[in-house]
């Protein structure tokens, strides 16, 4: 089962967003990730990218691996942050509570890396092949995190929004087409 997930986090509408960027980051990530509602034009709340929720997703879908796209959006930026756990009354908790009072009053505990600048994008030709294109040592890092905090692979990753912006490191789909 293969999970789709971007490398920030977004949500439309109100309620608890426990790592939402109520600044010029925020901003910048909902420009550069045309991060608007396609009927309404509402602009999405984004935030940086949640390992506890994204926890409790993998666990309560089943997900064996992860798609993680827009990591272009996230080229440029000095630092990226991971929420890596939430605080809540003394406690530190791995997964994302399933009380909204409790989603409201969590304190969520990030990790800094680093970030990366624009870096290079796969070929149409290699696209489909294990490390394609190098992606900067940062991005390649981040996914690496990514996938060890989330406890599953990161089997595709997006740095832009055509086909041929897409690295599969491992084709979920592969042997279902036999």
């Amino acid at each position: 089962m293969l999970g789709i997930a971007k490398g920030y986090a977004t949500r439309v509408g109100l309620g608890p967003f426990p790592t939402e960027l109520e600044d010029a980051t925020g901003e910048l990530l909902r420009q550069r990730g045309a991060e608007f509602g396609s009927t309404t034009g509402r602009p999405r709340r984004c935030g940086w990218l949640d390992i506890p929720a994204l926890r409790l997703a993998i666990r309560l879908s089943g997900i064996q691996g992860l798609a993680l796209t827009k990591l272009d959006v996230l080229a440029g930026l000095d630092r990226v942050r991971l929420c890596v756990s939430y605080r809540l009354g003394g406690r530190r908790l791995a997964e994302m509570p399933l009380d909204p009072d409790d989603i409201n009053a969590v304190v969520p505990e990030y990790e800094d890396l680093p970030g990366w600048a624009e870096g290079p994008k796969p070929s149409p030709k290699t696209s489909d092949k294990v490390g394609a294109a190098p992606l900067p040592d940062a991005a390649a890092r981040y996914i690496a995190r990514v996938s060890e905090l989330a406890g599953v692979p990161v089997w595709v990753t997006s740095v832009g929004p055509s086909r041929s912006e897409t690295i599969i490191s491992h084709n979920p789909f592969a042997d279902r087409r036999r």
